[in-house]
């Protein structure tokens, strides 16, 4: 795929002759790789069936217990949790690729998403839904708020009222955060369509007075 630049570089000292600038008439999501989570939005369709859909624009919302993804109207995750005001998050681990793959997989006749019979699931304990099972970190939440007005997107919001956790991916100060990621790797998700591994990584240098 080839994409247009605007330019050649960009006028200014040495270092920012070597930049180039992007066409913002397109989406710039495409051009670089950055490091995202894959998250299985739980929700429940109105017959009641199991509706399971990847998203990596997901993230806590603040220091406080809110989470938020990005969606569109047209998805059934966004009408599911307009009518039942809640929906699940599972945080999937790397052998769990291909499910989260398969999650994105199209609605047949019925408007059911038969490829998810093949997943195994256990329900939620304080809302109505469910998580995929062997995931590392699981949320409960109920609807916030959603706010439209991104292009053809929104930013769905929730209130996290339960929450779980495999007890190899806690941390526990009887050991070292980096042997526990090296024990409990974790999954990346290189948008647009790449993923990786993480098996290591380095105490990040905070200045001492930082504060949140």
């Amino acid at each position: 795929m080839r994409f247009a630049c605007r330019g050649d570089s960009v006028s200014g000292s040495p270092s920012e002759k070597q930049i180039i600038e992007l066409d913002v008439s397109l989406p710039v999501w495409d051009r670089c790789y950055m490091v995202a989570p894959l998250v299985l939005i739980g929700t429940t369709d109105e017959d009641g069936s199991l509706d399971l859909a990847p998203k990596h624009m997901a993230m806590p919302m603040g220091w406080q217990n809110y989470f938020g993804f990005v969606c569109s109207d047209t998805h059934h995750t966004y009408t599911n949790i307009e009518r039942s005001g809640q929906f699940t998050v599972s945080y999937t681990r790397p052998s769990q690729v291909l499910y989260a793959s398969l999650a994105a997989s199209p609605r047949y006749a019925g408007g059911r998403k038969t490829v998810l019979q093949s997943f195994t699931t256990f329900p939620a304990k304080k809302i109505k839904g469910e998580f995929i099972a062997e995931a590392y970190l699981f949320l409960e939440c109920v609807h916030h708020k959603t706010i439209d007005g991104f292009g053809e997107n929104c930013l769905i919001t929730g209130e996290v009222v339960a929450a779980y956790a495999h007890p190899d991916f806690i941390r526990s100060s009887e050991l070292d955060d980096q042997e526990l990621i090296h024990q409990a790797p974790l999954l990346a998700y290189l948008p647009p369509g790449r993923f990786s591994t993480i098996t290591r990584s380095n105490a990040f240098p905070f200045p001492a007075d930082m504060k949140r």
